[in-house]
């Protein structure tokens, strides 16, 4: 990633034809608060569309879709994937029907702000840039795990783009070029995990073009909150790196053994704790007992709950043969 600057004049006047994906499974919920985002847009609302895929939901995800096309300002055109139960699948169902020059993704869950489209776009007035990675941002939360996550910048995409293999940026915030896509192939319908990294790598490993970063694209998301969300989180992480362990090589992460948990276990009880409790008395107004200082207090130990569960799942995966497989347009 080089990040050279934009001409401001060039880039205000470069407005191309832009599709934006969405993956959705049983998401009525969110729905209403992803649409608001939506229109919220400063792009112009003539030079998008928004293709919302729902994928075999069995709430109301797909009649609400179609009355919101119905009766919205934007260009909603709601679509359906019932062959493969995976967002990459999805995800490939709105790429076949998009009709822009640049396809960008983004999920349900995820909050969109008003300049996230244009401070995307408006990287791609570079010819050789092929890959735009936005930042992802955690909506405000009230759990302890969820101000831990915030403290981690679990979500943030500086994670991705400085992997050691090579960049990458998640599909929770991520632009492409058509022209990159119909080269490279597609997700891999049957991939459950991993595919972000996945079609990054195969797009820069064809050296088709580049990746850049916009620190200015910003999409909120919601960090887990309670501990059962939080491993099936980090299982997911290991089973992603087992995955592209196979399908690129990466390097397996070390597992921590039983020793390492309680010697770092040892060192938090006897060292961090006193250390954290006397910076925490030396601030009263933070107030010990507070969930931003009892989040650090636990830094330790949730830490560790997160490595054993990234561990498990990447012991446990196993590639399906299936998600090999590369679909083209």
């Amino acid at each position: 990633m080089n990040h050279q600057p934009v001409d401001a004049t060039t880039a205000t006047s470069f407005l191309p034809m832009v599709s934006v994906v969405v993956p959705i499974y049983n998401g009525e919920a969110d729905l209403p608060e992803l649409i608001n985002c939506l229109l919220s847009q400063t792009y112009p609302k003539d030079r998008v569309e928004y293709l919302l895929v729902d994928n075999n939901s069995s709430d109301r995800t797909l009649n609400i879709l179609k009355t919101s096309a119905e009766n919205c300002p934007i260009t909603i055109r709601p679509l359906s994937e019932n062959q493969i139960q995976s967002s990459y699948s999805a995800r490939n169902t709105g790429i076949r029907a998009a009709t822009g020059e640049i396809i960008v993704f983004t999920d349900a869950d995820c909050r969109p702000q008003p300049q996230w489209l244009y401070a995307l776009i408006k990287l791609f007035v570079n010819k050789e840039v092929v890959i735009v990675a936005g930042e992802i941002l955690a909506l405000p939360g009230t759990t302890l795990l969820e101000q831990y996550a915030d403290r981690q910048e679990t979500l943030s995409q500086k994670h991705t783009l400085n992997h050691s293999f090579r960049p990458y940026g998640q599909t929770a915030n991520l632009a492409i070029r058509r022209i990159a896509l119909e080269k490279a192939g597609l997700f891999r319908p049957y991939l459950t995990t991993g595919g972000d990294a996945d079609i990054c790598w195969r797009i820069l490993g064809e050296n088709i073009g580049r990746l850049e970063f916009a620190p200015n694209a910003i999409v909120q998301h919601r960090h887990r909150a309670t501990l059962k969300e939080l491993q099936s989180q980090w299982r997911r992480y290991g089973r992603s790196n087992r995955y592209l362990h196979e399908l690129h090589g990466v390097d397996l992460m070390r597992d921590i053994t039983l020793k390492e948990c309680c010697y770092r276990l040892a060192r938090w009880l006897v060292k961090e704790i006193p250390r954290d409790m006397k910076k925490a008395l030396a601030q009263p107004a933070a107030g010990i007992a507070g969930k931003a200082t009892l989040a650090d207090l636990l830094n330790t130990p949730i830490g560790l709950f997160t490595v054993r569960a990234r561990a498990v799942g990447q012991r446990d995966a196993k590639l399906p043969e299936n998600a090999k497989i590369i679909e083209r347009l």
